[in-house]
């Protein structure tokens, strides 16, 4: 049976002073963010995942971002480092959680940069954006590390947005789905899904056909509805002032050996 953990972290006090690259900065509420970081959890809980809290990492501002800290593949956790040199702390707590469930560690290793946010598996397809914080020395170490066991790695290139994940994720038949303005090749995709808002292409597959979804797209939400799918909204609005989205908040395990 496939596992339902994830992996997530606390908001930082300092989560106002998190990164921002391709948007305007605004002022951050931190009480509401913290609202929402747990409202988020509670949400995965009610749908059936087990939600293990990392460390907090009080120091990195923006450590509630989990996902950017590893990748997952079947029962290999590859620790990330980030291309922005302030985040490469954050993977401390992570590397320690993921090996007391039982994971096999690797890590990139310098010159290799790479965010856990730049890679999106469709199946055993793992499609990696080669962008502003992800190198391509990266894309090699992933290559690497995940192809030996049997992953296809397809690189992307990633320039309109922080992340390739913050223009592209996938429903749960493989189908890609991304706001065309944000997306540098569609084409790459064998099936694309173009939606109407930006945080409408962030989706996490809850299991079924659960969708969970930022309460910013109303109208790819409706359109997710209107093929079969059950999208389940939260308001994360907080964290998409920093360019969070849905991924973003949480790692995903769904493959961990029983």
């Amino acid at each position: 049976m496939p596992s339902k953990k994830a992996l997530v972290r606390r908001p930082s006090p300092r989560l106002a002073e998190g990164l921002v690259t391709h948007i305007e900065r605004e002022k951050i509420d931190a009480d509401l963010a913290l609202e929402q970081w747990e409202a988020y959890g509670e949400t995965l809980r009610a749908h059936g995942w087990d939600t293990l809290e990392v460390d907090p990492a009080d120091d990195c501002p923006d450590s509630v971002f989990v996902e950017d800290t590893v990748v997952m593949y079947k029962n290999v956790a590859l620790i990330a480092r980030s291309g922005a040199e302030s985040r490469r702390e954050e993977t401390l707590g992570v590397e320690e959680a993921v090996a007391r469930l039982g994971c096999s560690v690797n890590w990139i290793w310098d010159p290799g940069t790479l965010d856990g946010g730049d890679v999106l598996k469709v199946g055993d397809t793992i499609y990696v954006g080669r962008g502003g914080r992800t190198n391509a020395v990266g894309v090699q170490q992933l290559r690497a590390a995940f192809e030996p066991l049997g992953a296809r790695v397809v690189a992307v290139p990633v320039s309109k947005v922080l992340h390739l994940k913050s223009a592209v994720t996938a429903l749960p038949d493989g189908t890609v789905v991304g706001h065309i303005p944000l997306v540098d090749r569609p084409s790459l995709f064998p099936r694309f899904l173009s939606v109407p808002e930006e945080s409408g292409a962030h989706v996490v597959l809850l299991g079924g056909d659960k969708l969970l979804m930022a309460a910013s797209a109303p109208k790819t939400a409706e359109l997710f509805a209107d093929l079969g799918h059950q999208p389940v909204l939260v308001d994360i609005s907080e964290f998409e002032k920093l360019e969070g989205c849905v991924t973003c908040l949480s790692v995903r395990l769904r493959d961990l050996y029983a």
